[in-house]
């Protein structure tokens, strides 16, 4: 049998309720890895509970940026996660794992204590 492969897919939403500071942009910053650090969590235990659950290693915010436009009251999230891909499992249910996300986040509006931008989710895309 071959070993199952580690693949990767991207998570990117908006958050409403958490103001874009230059901070935010510096990966050093104890802001911008506190944040993560939440962020990361957040996503973790979001993934863990869908159809992925069993296969899912885990989600690293890899960057925040400022909302659509120059709303700098909303921030970008940007995140990858990873999961071990059996060869012959089907690819990524992007479609799926959209809606179990926008299912356990309220329609899209809350994640932990942050509120999201309803339009904003985007899974591997």
């Amino acid at each position: 049998t071959t070993a199952a492969a580690l693949e990767r897919f991207t998570v990117n939403f908006t958050i409403t309720n958490l103001p874009y500071t230059s901070d935010l942009e510096n990966p050093d910053s104890a802001k911008f890895n506190a944040t993560q650090r939440v962020m990361n969590t957040l996503l973790d235990r979001l993934l863990k509970e869908s159809s992925i659950g069993p296969d899912f290693q885990g989600c690293q915010t890899t960057a925040f940026r400022y909302g659509p436009g120059s709303h700098r009251d909303e921030t970008r999230v940007d995140a990858v996660c990873t999961y071990s891909k059996e060869p012959s499992a089907e690819p990524l249910d992007r479609v799926g794992l959209y809606h179990q996300v926008s299912n356990k986040t309220r329609g899209i509006t809350q994640l932990g204590p942050y509120s999201l931008h309803k339009d904003s989710l985007y899974i591997n895309g």
